[in-house]
């Protein structure tokens, strides 16, 4: 926390293809030591393969891929009297984002495709469709929560 008050969230603006927050987020995230056009590239391309495939709009089904992996709860480490519980809580509108992202990115990257734009096009379909890992991922992280929610009067 900072010492000086409250620090602003920071916005980032829309992309010139789309106009979407969202995708700027997922092109900043996906961007490796600052290589913004190859990112630009490999996700106007992994949208385009979407709509082929998919046969809806692109940032339709990109937008439903993302909601479709937000996750709802999640469980954080509490420490009461020397033991560790595992607290179910709320995840942040922001967070939620964030972890959808950060999932899809990872498990695209870890597919078995040739090509970040094959894997990525193919994770944003299955997660659309709601399978994929990046959607087992959610539901596990659910199911943790769940599991855990005889400790949720430990929330702080």
């Amino acid at each position: 926390m900072p010492r000086k008050g409250h620090t602003p969230k920071r916005t980032v603006p829309a992309d010139a293809v789309y106009g979407s927050n969202l995708v700027t987020k997922f092109i900043n995230s996906m961007m490796w030591q600052g290589k913004r056009s190859t990112a630009e590239g490999i996700f106007y391309e992994a949208l385009t393969k979407v709509q082929e495939k998919g046969g809806d709009e692109a940032l339709k089904l990109f937008t439903k891929a993302v909601e479709n992996a937000k996750p709802l709860l999640e469980v954080k480490t509490r420490r009461v009297g020397g033991a560790n519980y595992q607290v179910p809580v709320e995840v942040n509108a922001d967070r939620r984002t964030s972890l959808a992202i950060r999932w899809l990115l990872t498990y695209a990257r870890g597919r078995a495709e040739r090509g970040m734009v094959d894997k990525l096009s193919n994770e944003l379909l299955d997660a659309a469709n709601g399978k994929g890992a990046a959607i087992k991922k959610k539901e596990d992280v659910h199911r943790m929560a769940e599991a855990n929610k005889a400790f949720a009067h430990y929330r702080w």
